[in-house]
């Protein structure tokens, strides 16, 4: 079965927004857990260290499972293995939703992790969908400006979506309103989303690949998400980290040599992918850790209610996707180099504004300005990082190529999660022994990590501008003008 027909998809618009709604509810679902949780300890009476598993259930899954999710999808099919990832997602947040009722934190956070299975299922299928739809060039980076606005917006979204049901249906709504969604998605995929494979000699599955990327990447992501409860010299964190090292490299030993390898490093050649992958590990670092903190700040120091610590989200959220489509004509004309570059230094500019948090602050001008400059910012580095990481892969290796760009971005997102918990967490205890008050010590904490934030945007520009050289967006690899397999 062929990925690209001779002629382009008429109703390849209708499939970027089916697909394209299922992504945005995965991205939507790591943040909109965080302004329910202080709902989710109190209802279930769990603890502090309970509850966080709400969360950390979510992201080892997730980042787990996305590359073993995007290379089954080029070969079993991705409309098939999209709509395998949609109903593990509707039906786990539909258990989600009923914890409540049960009153049960242990199927909460088992569900969560199911949760995650699907969403890793679902965003690299989804993506490899649109790669394979859309031609190379022009029409595919505007359909990759959409997504990118999508999901860089989606994290904002989550918070501001989050507060909003939290305030007037109650925490269990942020998974039942995933149901309805997810139902009109499989249903609008069966009917408009054509199958697709790659074009391969075999369908041999590296089962033992499988097994050792997976696990190596889920006990990375658990290590890192329990650094800053358990301390990153503990003997645990070490050792947790020497084991997923030790998995990893058993893995790159299996693709070495396997015939019918999950990951053909071979794939590497491909100099914007692996620039936009690198790239891709520190901007997940600053986006998620960003918004993680921020909500922190606005909830533990200023005291805003859930709904409207997410109605201030609202200035980040409602304008990136603008700011996305001049990031995809931009990225057309001139290449992602400079745009990703510019993108994170701006960032770095609305990060600085952010280390200047006071501890009785206000929207404005405390906080608006600085949502709105880290909306371009954001714009402006996740759509031509989209781009790069697509740029001149065969439609064979689509699915493989969207799970190693969100591969990279969620683990990225979870070592910056836990890197800046780390940081706030010390400086606040700190503070707080030397007679300081809680929200003098949690707001210099959150300035702190700001700070450790702001150095990582500059590193990632810098990563760009060297990285990227050459690239262009409308251009396809040397490694495939010259018909080197991939």
């Amino acid at each position: 079965m062929t990925d690209v027909a001779a002629e382009p998809n008429p109703r390849r618009w209708l499939i970027l927004a089916v697909v394209g709604t299922a992504f945005f509810m995965t991205i939507l679902d790591v943040a909109i857990v965080n302004v329910a949780i202080p709902s989710i300890e109190t209802d279930l009476n769990i603890t502090q260290q309970t509850v966080e598993w709400v969360i950390i259930a979510y992201s080892i899954t997730f980042g787990g499972f996305l590359l073993l999710g995007g290379r089954i999808a080029d070969l079993l099919g991705r409309r098939r293995i999209f709509l395998v990832g949609l109903v593990i997602f509707t039906l786990s947040s539909l258990a989600c939703g009923l914890s409540h009722a049960l009153g049960s934190a242990a199927v909460l956070i088992g569900a969560r992790a199911v949760q995650g299975l699907g969403a890793a299922i679902i965003s690299p299928a989804a993506l490899s969908i649109v790669t394979t739809t859309f031609e190379e060039g022009a029409e595919r980076n505007k359909a990759l400006g959409i997504w990118g606005a999508l999901g860089g917006s989606g994290a904002a979204a989550g918070v501001l979506f989050g507060g909003i049901l939290v305030k007037y249906l109650g925490w269990e709504w942020i998974f039942f309103v995933n149901v309805p969604v997810g139902a009109l998605v499989l249903a609008a995929t069966g009917r408009i989303i054509p199958e697709s494979r790659a074009d391969v000699s075999h369908r041999r599955f590296d089962a033992a690949g499988a097994l050792t990327v997976t696990g190596g990447l889920a006990l990375f992501v658990y290590a890192i998400s329990k650094a800053p409860d358990v301390g990153w010299g503990s003997a645990r964190t070490i050792l947790l980290l020497i084991a997923s090292a030790v998995i990893l490299a058993g893995f790159l030993a299996i693709e070495l040599r396997g015939r019918a390898p999950l990951m053909p490093f071979g794939i590497f050649r491909n100099r914007s992918l692996s620039a936009a992958n690198v790239v891709g590990v520190l901007m997940g670092m600053v986006i998620f850790a960003n918004f993680f903190i921020l909500t922190l700040y606005v909830q533990q120091v200023l005291g805003w209610s859930a709904l409207r610590t997410g109605v201030t989200f609202l200035a980040t959220a409602g304008t990136t996707p603008i700011w996305a489509g001049v990031a995809q004509a931009l990225t057309t004309k001139v290449g992602p180099r400079p745009i990703v570059t510019a993108g994170l230094l701006i960032m770095g500019v609305a990060l600085f504004l952010y280390t200047q948090i006071p501890v009785h602050g206000h929207f404005w001008p405390d906080l608006l300005p600085a949502y709105l400059v880290f909306a371009v910012g954001l714009a402006l580095t996740f759509v031509p990082v989209s781009i790069a990481a697509l740029t001149g892969v065969k439609s064979d290796d689509a699915g493989l190529a969207s799970g190693l760009l969100n591969t990279s971005q969620q683990i990225g997102g979870a070592i910056g999660v836990a890197l800046a918990t780390t940081i706030f967490t010390t400086q606040g205890n700190d503070l707080l022994k030397t007679g300081h008050t809680k929200a003098q010590a949690f707001t210099s904490g959150y300035q702190h990590a700001f700070w450790a934030l702001l150095i990582l945007a500059v590193a990632g520009a810098v990563a760009a501008f060297l990285l990227l050289r050459g690239v262009k967006a409308e251009d396809v690899t040397e490694q495939e003008a010259a018909g080197v397999a991939i």
